[in-house]
């Protein structure tokens, strides 16, 4: 069985990590994140044109009601339909944008008009940090139960590595935040979590065989052995997801974006984060029962 030094080089994967996480850091204090409607507040007007269209004469028709900020959305199998998100806009603020879209549409019906408000966006906020706490402390404690307090300290830092690394990346990109990156979050972290738990009941078997080998070789042998399964997992869910990023319509190329930024990072911290961290807590003592 080949073996790899990831618990030697952990250093680079720290960097390589960390390097990512500050560019995100420093982005979210300049920039902040693109929150979207769902958290800030306003419109949302959903038509059917019922003929091929470009965004660009939408945005022409927009631009001339000085919104002061707003998005647009191609949507539905033949990408007929057209999704706006735009800051609050009452009735009458809605009929002249959709008379006006008619002119240079023809055959536009409005499907929706919703409004979202922003105290709900907020509380939204509330209860996905909540809930990525419980997370965090279920599994902290689980872990700590089924293998020991240090290997579930290395999987929770994996854990907060994934989510920093997918907030990085939207805030460096200024992709919007709404609710279906929250669900995408808490995806995540389920998924990459049971990737760290696999190859942890790697080094609990191995350390029953390999007693008298040092602990670091334990967690690279143990990495090896379960490598191929980690890859092909993680394959095989991004070749699915990545399929419905390209096919599934603008409405979930955002989530489905999230899902792969995190499966990817996911895959990462399990192998080259979680592992190396958990050899490091240990002191990587002389041999694996030490």
């Amino acid at each position: 069985m080949k073996s790899y030094k990831i618990v030697e080089n952990r250093k680079i994967w720290f960097v390589l990590s960390l390097v990512i996480i500050l560019a995100g850091l420093f982005c979210l204090i300049t920039n902040g994140l693109n929150w979207g409607i769902d958290f800030t507040g306003g419109s949302i007007l959903q038509y059917n044109v019922n003929s091929s269209y470009d965004l660009k004469d939408v945005r022409q028709v927009l631009d001339t009601f000085n919104l002061s900020d707003y998005d647009t959305k191609k949507a539905g199998d033949n990408k007929q339909e057209l999704i706006i998100r735009t800051v609050e806009l009452d009735n009458d603020k809605q009929n002249e944008i959709t008379n006006a879209l008619k002119q240079k549409f023809p055959k536009l019906v409005l499907v929706r008009a919703d409004k979202v408000d922003a105290v709900i966006g907020k509380e939204l906020q509330r209860q996905a940090v909540l809930a990525l706490i419980i997370a965090n402390i279920g599994m902290l404690i689980y872990i700590s139960f089924r293998f020991e307090f240090r290997s579930a300290l290395a999987a929770i830092i994996a854990l907060v590595h994934d989510v920093l690394v997918l907030i990085s990346i939207f805030a460096i990109f200024r992709i919007p935040v709404d609710i279906n990156f929250v669900a995408a979050l808490l995806a995540i972290v389920g998924y990459s979590i049971n990737d760290t738990i696999v190859i942890f009941d790697r080094v609990r078997e191995n350390l029953k065989l390999m007693h008298k080998t040092a602990f670091s070789d334990v967690i690279n042998e143990s990495i090896a052995q379960t490598m191929s399964r980690t890859i092909n997992t993680s394959l095989t869910t991004l070749i699915a997801v990545v399929t419905l990023f390209i096919f599934g319509g603008e409405t979930i190329r955002d989530f489905t974006l999230a899902l792969i930024v995190g499966i990817t990072s996911g895959t990462y911290s399990s192998i080259f984060l979680a592992c190396p961290l958990w050899a490091m807590f240990r002191g990587d003592p002389k041999t694996a029962k030490a």
